[in-house]
């Protein structure tokens, strides 16, 4: 079985030694190499052959946007994932950085970064499985599934809320008693082949399209950037988008969105009016749902619990659409690990929505749409390069 490689950037030793502990400790990922800062990081993409880099942002010599921009200017396929600052000019910057190429975020811990950096390894390895694992497949290599990975994603917040229950060493000798084992032969290790979908017989018949709503997660943010640079733009209904992102970058996200796209995208607020023809971005932290007051839809945000491990949740998101427009929407999952919006999609499509899911091969991970097709939630499966058409065809079709 062969290894995802990693090269990790950054100027602080110990970021890159707590990182390169991280992935080390994470079985088919290894360390290829380590720089600190953008010109030896281009220096050993030669010698390390990484199959993703994770490059900080604020370094001597060459920082993370001085890389990215020879990145694309030498048109090096190696995918980024890039280290960011919360703060607001790091939220600039992060979406800057997304505009030159890279395929997604992590922010660093906040205050003591050895005690946050258990947070951070979860969204470490989810990103290096997603965009790692799909440069390795490209290159040849065989490495663990995307199911192998989800499962550890989940089996470490389970490590986490033991610890936190019960203490770390009473938390330890549990996890490693026989009865809680988890064998990793257990795991394919290759894609396996989908189940074949669950039946839905809908309530109702596909009637108008009165409001569109989208769930996505890792893989989203390059991947929303392409489906609303070619959204048609004399579309009249509503768009409502759950992104997995977190507090502080949503607005900026949802700024940097609008720049190419030809609709007004901008981050939901609660009590703001949906408005023919905008899109409204869910911020981090808040879950979002759709609510009607006479016949003017309205915006509410809520801190109730995570859904599925997320707020936002884009089960939350299609919940409500399903409960308020029933057969009158259209609901679209993509590319994203885990589960979330499956169960609320398939709510929809009995309730007589037009849903839509993302193929498995343009998905960077075939989670959740894979999750929302075997459960009959899917009427069809879209390829990313024709998902901006086929959303703009059913909405000027069914206004």
């Amino acid at each position: 079985m062969d290894d995802i490689s990693v090269l990790i950037c950054d100027d602080s030793a110990l970021m890159r030694n707590l990182i390169s502990r991280v992935i080390e400790s994470t079985p088919g990922m290894s360390v290829a190499g380590k720089a600190m800062n953008g010109q030896f990081c281009i220096d050993k993409i030669p010698l390390c052959k990484p199959d993703v880099i994770v490059l900080d942002i604020e370094m001597p010599v060459m920082n993370g946007v001085e890389f990215l921009k020879w990145r694309k200017q030498n048109k090096c396929p190696v995918p980024v994932i890039i280290l960011s600052s919360i703060a607001s000019k790091g939220a600039a910057v992060t979406m800057e950085c997304l505009e030159l190429g890279a395929s997604d975020f992590i922010t660093k811990p906040n205050g003591s970064i050895s005690a946050d950096i258990n947070q951070v390894a979860d969204q470490i390895i989810e990103m290096i499985a997603s965009y790692g694992g799909a440069y390795a497949r490209r290159q040849g290599k065989k490495i663990y599934s995307d199911d192998y990975y989800s499962h550890l994603a989940s089996e470490r917040a389970v490590s986490r809320k033991l610890q936190q229950t019960m203490g770390t060493e009473k938390a330890q000798e549990f996890l490693s008693s026989e009865n809680v084992k988890v064998e990793k032969a257990a795991f394919t290790f290759t894609p396996s082949a989908p189940k074949a979908p669950a039946t839905i017989t809908p309530l109702r018949k596909e009637g108008k399209i009165e409001i569109i709503a989208i769930g996505i997660s890792t893989g989203g943010p390059n991947a929303l950037r392409q489906v609303f640079k070619c959204i048609d733009p004399h579309i009249k209904q509503p768009i409502l988008v759950v992104q997995h992102m977190p507090a502080g970058f949503t607005k900026e996200f949802a700024g940097s969105l609008d720049k190419i796209c030809p609709l007004h995208v901008q981050e939901a607020e609660d009590g703001m009016k949906v408005e023919s023809g905008n899109i409204y971005i869910a911020p981090g932290n808040y879950h979002i749902y759709i609510e009607k007051e006479g016949f003017q839809p309205i915006v509410r945000l809520s801190q109730e619990a995570q859904r599925n491990g997320h707020r936002p949740s884009a089960d939350v998101l299609f919940e409500s659409v399903a409960k308020t427009y029933m057969n009158n929407a259209l609901g679209v999952i993509m590319t994203g690990m885990g589960k979330d919006g499956a169960v609320q999609l398939a709510e929809m499509r009995k309730q007589g929505a037009w849903t839509l899911g993302q193929d498995e091969k343009s998905a960077i991970v075939y989670g959740m749409p894979k999750v929302a097709n075997e459960l009959g939630a899917v009427q069809k499966q879209v390829s990313l390069d024709d998902m901006a058409d086929e959303i703009s065809k059913l909405a000027r079709e069914h206004i």
